[in-house]
């Protein structure tokens, strides 16, 4: 059974133990013996792994994981190599833990993975991400980490079973991100939540797009109408598709329009600061002012924002 890691109250008297044990392993590197060596060894990693973990005092950080979320929340949207988190959890398996922040606890830990995977099929993140983070997301390695947001997201042990009873369908996985984003309509969810509901699969950020530009589904980031969302995050605002002629605006086109009318209803002026469980005004949907069956274009001159009931009511006072 593999040894957990001890944190002490007093780091100091770990270090002089570790300086003693490896001043002693002197004689023992002299030996022809291997394992004689390697057995020397062993209280000298041990020694280590509880100093690295006695770095976080036991009364703010009791175990493991709440060593390594201690050790992220003092320096968010910060770098971290993952060798960083190996020290201060004092445990082998400290990814494991990272994952288990991430996806069960509803901490936004963000590994170079997922930077390149977001940024490969949606590029235009990119320079949101250097905004954010001070650096090209895609130099970020595969093991090194991020914490986007120092406040946890308490709905994440709802989701995470959710989550995992999703998983285990044999459905494709556009189809697994749509089953869960209509579990979470209005909900901002983590790119972590949707890779890992796709079991790491790299394609889940392509099928999370698809899902928005091919099929119609009003799934929004920061970067597709909705700019006070975080980077990474998807929100499924409403549970309908838009009609198939919709569907095929161009995000920038639909982009543009929406920051021309300021991300407000022109009929009604409702905008996202207004948004509540009790008003049906939803969302921001974009309206042909010459229609599509009319061989009206998709362009910003013939597209005006609306919200989904404003949208709703003009055509139904054009039938």
């Amino acid at each position: 059974m593999a040894r957990h890691s001890k944190p002490h109250s007093d780091p100091e008297s770990l270090r002089k133990q570790l300086v003693e044990l490896l001043e002693n392993f002197g004689e023992e590197l002299k030996l022809e013996d291997l394992r004689i060596k390697v057995c020397s060894l062993v209280p000298a990693f041990h020694h280590l792994r509880d100093l690295g973990a006695s770095l976080i005092p036991k009364s703010e950080a009791p175990n493991a994981r709440d060593r390594i979320i201690a050790y992220l929340r003092k320096y968010p949207k910060k770098v971290i190599d993952g060798d960083e988190l190996m020290v201060v959890s004092g445990i082998g398996e400290w990814a494991r833990r990272v994952r288990e922040l991430r996806v069960e606890s509803g901490w936004r830990i963000s590994s170079g993975v997922l930077f390149k995977e977001i940024a490969e099929d949606e590029p235009e993140v990119i320079e949101n991400f250097k905004a954010e983070l001070g650096v090209d997301p895609l130099k970020i390695k595969t093991d090194q980490y991020v914490l986007m947001n120092v406040s946890q997201d308490r709905e994440a042990a709802h989701r995470w079973h959710m989550l995992n009873e999703i998983r285990k369908n044999k459905s494709s996985v556009r189809d697994k991100i749509l089953e869960y984003l209509r579990h979470n309509v209005g909900m901002e969810i983590p790119g972590d939540e949707l890779r890992y509901l796709a079991k790491d699969a790299k394609e889940w950020a392509r099928r999370t797009r698809e899902l928005r530009t091919e099929y119609g589904w009003p799934v929004k980031t920061k970067n597709s109408g909705r700019p006070d969302l975080a980077v990474g995050v998807y929100v499924l605002e409403d549970d309908r598709q838009a009609p198939q002629h919709d569907r095929a605006i161009p995000d920038p086109v639909r982009v543009a329009v929406l920051q021309r009318d300021q991300f407000k209803c022109t009929s009604c002026g409702w905008h996202r600061d207004l948004w509540n469980h009790d008003d049906p005004r939803k969302m921001l949907e974009l309206h042909h002012l010459k229609q599509h069956k009319d061989r009206g274009e998709n362009s910003v001159q013939n597209l005006i924002t609306l919200c989904n009931v404003c949208h709703d009511d003009v055509h139904r006072e054009s039938r």
